[in-house]
């Protein structure tokens, strides 16, 4: 990270989960999910595994203290929203790290969000059932 930078801050998205993500230099590895300890945040082992991916990926990008703030979605989305948001800033801070993290597929936002309801029909895709009489 360049001296006059203090921090790198990013945005990750998922559906329509978006995490604000701040990376500093820091001695060991601290992660603060809106102000709380990350595996008070998130309620189950695997989404804190999946939020710190990119930290695991590479071996020299383990010393920082990573703060965000994630909104929407639900709380899956959202640990893949801050998993996208790391990534991302990763790659500012080290631009070599970019192909590892590229071929993990951890620079890509999610696409896929939720279809959008059709008047006429119960869901997006789903029709009343057909009466011949």
């Amino acid at each position: 990270m360049p001296e006059n930078i203090r921090y790198i801050e990013t945005v990750g998205r998922r559906k329509t989960a978006t995490a604000r993500v701040r990376l500093t230099k820091s001695s060991r590895t601290t992660v603060t999910v809106n102000n709380k300890e990350l595996s008070a945040y998130f309620p189950t082992e695997e989404m804190c595994r999946t939020a710190l991916e990119p930290l695991q990926r590479e071996p020299g990008a383990d010393h920082f203290s990573i703060t965000a703030l994630v909104r929407g979605g639900g709380t899956v989305a959202q640990s893949e929203a801050l998993r996208h948001g790391i990534a991302r800033a990763l790659i500012r801070h080290d631009i070599s790290l970019r192909h590892n993290l590229k071929k993990a597929g951890f620079l890509k936002r999610d696409p896929r969000v939720k279809e959008r309801r059709k008047f006429g029909l119960k869901k997006a895709r789903k029709a009343p059932q057909w009466a011949k009489r």
